[in-house]
């Protein structure tokens, strides 16, 4: 329960204001409640024909006999004097009146503590998604490569969705019902204390079994989640790849996974439901066996005349006890619901609380251009323990096309993702312009690169969104100068609606040399003067690498361009070409130059133009 309230506490802070007056209803919706219920007494009273006149008031002494003498003397000095001067029948009348007003007043208190008590909920729940959404962008691409994205999903659906039907929905309760028992079992210790002995014994001793039972729920909560984790990866991974699973038929052994973890998933589900399912009943027994403990005992000291309730009194007493019920009933409801919501608070904290390695240093500065040259000096970079590059040494003019070539594996990626520091270096140095990488701040030195990968990489928008992504104050006219740059705006204007064109779930409407089309459209738009090519042209047919190439051509002019290619006929006009083998530069220089050394470089040539 710690962690809960100091979970709770940061986030309903921002909302105080609606805490406050919550609380504040609430406790007034308590005190209505008291007193309607109070009011029984005197209705009783009447009917029992024990109500009798006050004539005066005791002297003031601070003790519980003045507060007795008092408080009975509010309700049967006015009472007394109505059935005097009127009738019974006429009091009855004014005190039912009366407790009609205050049941109203408490069921208006109620609805005002509940509306104000909504802004609360949903404001809660905003933030939380808008924090683990937040905090997704700034992780570094590293911790998606080990991370399963169908468990992230899980955690940013599903975990706050727990969150929401189990601790938000307890929030009410437990700003409501601790008042209400702390009040009720107040006034029952004013009316009995010796009654009141047993509850004070009692409701702790089964406070202490509901908790007891509730400890295990938690865990079972969290190896459900985990499950459900387990399975939004089962469907991501199916969406992604149905294609392959009706090619190879393997529709079958795909859904008897999805089956497995789905029975294994309700199992646990099943366990944890029965546990959450136990509190109400549970608290409903305990609770019974108190009214009976306190009927037979309070009965048998009101017949034998050693107590000093009067019979109207103890029927009020197990009256006002049985509002105890209720609340302690939905409180130990809310206990069993927190202990299930804390686990997928658990699970959401591992995503809040996890490390962001790639930061801006406190004295980074702003770069606005890119003035002479990129090196790479002596950079090693291993993912975990398997290393991935060593000593590379790279000079990169400003105006120069540069090529990075190799076999799969063999480092490309993985050294131009370091430029724009996806992924932050073991050790050497990256320079740009003589200042290290890590002393700019990051949305600069990203701001001055443009990128265009080998997947095309687009969003369920329109075309003219897509292409307008990331870059701030454009306009409809600089949006289609880019398409024409990138070969894209014919196709465009033959869609229904042009650039305001939905182009579908990662542009599923279009085909592969669209799609890379718009994202060098998105590149131009950028206008960067680093461009990154990622083997941009590999994965299509030879008219559309016609056009896209066309389009890089003209992307490429008068920019710094680093061009990673497997065809190495698009780079044989590159300045310098660098031959990487198992993370090592093996070769340099141009395609003439390595061409006569005879070695990697020439044998993936040969073997391409064979």
């Amino acid at each position: 329960m710690k962690k809960f309230i100091k979970v709770a506490l940061v986030y309903i802070k921002r909302y105080k204001k609606y805490a406050f007056l919550n609380i504040f209803f609430n406790i007034s919706a308590v005190i209505f409640s008291l007193f309607s219920l109070a009011m029984l007494m005197p209705i009783l009273g009447i009917l029992f024909n024990t109500t009798h006149k006050v004539y005066h008031l005791v002297p003031w002494t601070f003790t519980r006999k003045y507060w007795e003498v008092l408080i009975n003397n509010l309700f049967y000095f006015p009472l007394s004097n109505l059935i005097e001067l009127h009738s019974k029948q006429y009091a009855l009348t004014v005190v039912s009146l009366i407790l009609i007003v205050m049941v109203m007043m408490k069921t208006f208190c109620q609805f005002m503590a509940n509306y104000f008590m909504t802004p609360l909920r949903n404001g809660v729940l905003k933030d939380l998604r808008n924090e683990i959404y937040s905090k997704v962008l700034r992780l570094p691409i590293g911790y998606f490569s080990e991370t399963r994205k169908g468990d992230i999903m899980s955690r940013m659906s599903g975990d706050v969705a727990e969150i929401e039907w189990s601790i938000m929905s307890s929030l009410e309760m437990i700003s409501r019902d601790p008042f209400t028992i702390i009040l009720f079992v107040g006034m029952l210790v004013y009316m009995s204390p010796q009654l009141s002995l047993f509850v004070l014994i009692l409701l702790p001793i089964g406070a202490l079994i509901i908790g007891r039972v509730g400890k295990s729920l938690r865990k079972t909560s969290m190896k459900g989640q985990i499950k459900m984790g387990e399975l939004m990866s089962t469907i991501e991974e199916t969406l992604g790849g149905l294609r392959i699973i009706k090619a190879f038929n393997g529709e079958a052994k795909a859904a008897a996974k999805f089956f497995r973890q789905n029975n294994e998933y309700t199992k646990i589900a099943n366990r944890t439901n029965r546990r959450r399912f136990l509190a109400s009943p549970l608290s409903e027994f305990l609770g019974t066996m108190i009214v009976v403990v306190i009927l037979f005992y309070g009965g048998n000291l009101v017949l034998n005349g050693g107590s000093q309730l009067e019979p109207e009194s103890f029927i009020g007493y197990l009256v006002i006890f049985s509002q105890v019920i209720n609340p302690s009933k939905a409180l130990s409801s809310a206990f069993y619901n927190i202990q299930k919501g804390m686990a997928s608070i658990d699970r959401i904290n591992v995503i809040l609380k996890a490390e962001e390695k790639i930061v801006d240093k406190e004295t980074a500065i702003d770069i606005n251009a890119f003035k002479d040259n990129i090196t790479f000096n002596n950079v090693s970079f291993a993912y975990e323990n398997e290393q991935v590059l060593k000593n590379i040494n790279i000079n990169i003019k400003k105006g120069s096309t540069v090529a990075l070539v190799g076999q799969s594996g063999s480092g490309k990626s993985t050294l131009v993702d370091l430029i724009p520091r996806f992924y932050d270096i073991v050790n050497g140095d990256i320079l740009i312009d003589g200042t290290s990488i890590k002393d700019i701040k990051i949305k600069s030195l990203r701001g001055i690169m443009g990128n265009v990968n080998q997947e095309a990489i687009l969003f369920n928008d329109t075309f003219y969104n897509n292409i307008a992504f990331g870059v701030e104050s454009t306009t409809m006219e600089d949006v289609i100068a880019a398409a024409k740059v990138a070969n894209a705006h014919d196709f465009i204007m033959a869609t229904e609606n042009g650039y305001e064109t939905n182009i579908g779930d990662r542009g599923g409407k279009l085909s592969g040399g669209q799609r890379q089309r718009i994202s060098i459209a998105r590149a131009v738009l950028k206008n960067p003067p680093i461009l990154i090519l990622d083997e941009a042209t590999s994965a299509l047919d030879t008219e559309s690498e016609y056009l896209v190439q066309e389009a890089l051509v003209n992307l490429m002019k008068n920019r710094t361009s680093i061009v990673i290619a497997h065809r190495l006929s698009t780079i044989k006009h590159a300045d310098v070409i660098y031959v990487l083998h198992e993370g090592e530069i093996v070769e340099q220089g141009k395609h003439e130059e390595i061409i006569a050394l005879n070695g990697y470089y020439k044998k993936l040539y040969d073997l391409q133009m064979f």
